[in-house]
């Protein structure tokens, strides 16, 4: 049977003190007498005691752990982001705690409430939270936004409005006038803002975009968000993040329809296997790690304020980072439009002729 671990009291005990003076050493030292506190820590050590960080933090106000929510932890595109996050906060000594709040308000808020005090303060990724509900986690405690402007939080933004505009004028100029963009969760601030951007754009090049979703970002919902975009005689698919992407890759794969030959297809995020796709994935791609690392050190700035002379800044810039279209396989030229023949038309033409070759045998 193993031993039990030392509590402060055992500490305090062979030390001849009180526990609160064991408690002061580890939390407030500088109010501890320097031979008192050097023989604590020495005595502490020899015992194999390790101070609790929750019960550290009740005389300081600190645990030096910062929350981290996520919508989709299995979603890839955040896998740089929890790195970048992780690397941050260890560097200043700091431990992350990672919740997934499964795509709901209602999770992001239920986690909020059970982790406040627990943790400094939160990063909350792609946040599903109304604007209202994201100013009263505010007003309680230290918050940073990834992906959402709400004033006064401060945030870290990923011009993906920059990478759109991008995908949009590469499809225009390969000869693109039709085509589909598929929309992420109704409540992602960074979807309405691509939609808005391809509508602007739409009108200044002579484009068509219809809209298919909202859709869940995953690769079941581009599969069968595909169907629609042929039904809807489109040329070029934009699709909110690259999971759809590769779900409309697989569903248009398994139609018989050529990609890029018949229908163009743009992700965003350059998610780890958006270039082992066949064809490979043109995507827009963000520095996502550089996303966690400024998230957290826009966080550590706010825990800095701390103090009755020190208020909190309510001022701070946001961090945008720049988005960019990393083009491959997945994108061409336009299907001819002389042979008058949409890729639903020209589908359908192609399993014919594949039935009557097949009859012939």
């Amino acid at each position: 049977m193993s031993e039990r671990t030392p509590t402060i009291h055992d500490v305090a005990a062979r030390c001849g003190v009180n526990a609160s003076t064991v408690s002061r050493a580890f939390s407030r030292p500088e109010r501890v007498s320097p031979a008192t506190r050097d023989r604590i820590h020495a005595i502490a050590a020899e015992m194999g005691y390790r101070p609790n960080a929750i019960a550290r933090a009740l005389p300081s106000g600190r645990t030096r752990t910062l929350g981290l929510l996520v919508p989709d932890i299995t979603n890839p595109f955040f896998l740089d982001l929890i790195r970048g996050a992780e690397r941050a906060a260890a560097a200043a000594g700091y431990t992350l705690v990672l919740a997934d709040t499964e795509e709901t308000s209602q999770q992001e808020t239920t986690v909020v409430e059970r982790l406040t005090g627990a943790v400094d303060g939160f990063v909350l990724a792609s946040s599903r939270a109304s604007d209202q509900r994201l100013r009263e986690v505010h007003a309680k405690t230290r918050v940073v936004v990834v992906n959402r402007r709400v004033r006064p939080l401060p945030g870290v933004l990923i011009d993906s409005a920059l990478g759109t505009r991008q995908a949009a004028e590469h499809l225009a100029s390969l000869g693109h006038r039709r085509i589909a963009y598929l929309a992420g969760p109704r409540a992602s601030w960074s979807d309405a803002r691509r939609w808005r951007t391809l509508q602007a754009l739409a009108r200044h090049r002579d484009l068509e975009v219809v809209r298919i979703g909202p859709l869940a970002p995953t690769v079941e919902a581009g599969k069968a968000a595909a169907d629609s975009a042929v039904l809807d005689d489109v040329t070029a698919v934009v699709t909110f993040n690259d999971l759809l992407a590769i779900g409309v890759l697989r569903r248009l794969r398994d139609r018989g329809i050529d990609v890029p030959g018949q229908i163009s297809v743009v992700g965003c995020d350059d998610i780890f296997g958006a270039d082992f796709c066949h064809p490979s994935l043109t995507t827009l791609a963000a520095p996502i790690e550089s996303a966690g690392r400024s998230a957290v050190d826009l966080l550590l700035g706010l825990l800095a304020y701390d103090g009755p002379d020190r208020p909190r800044p309510d001022d701070t810039e946001d961090v945008v980072l720049p988005t960019s279209l990393t083009i491959r396989e997945s994108t061409g030229p336009a299907p001819g439009r002389a042979r008058g023949r949409s890729p639903r038309q020209r589908a359908a033409t192609d399993r014919g002729t594949a039935k009557a070759v097949g009859a012939s045998r």
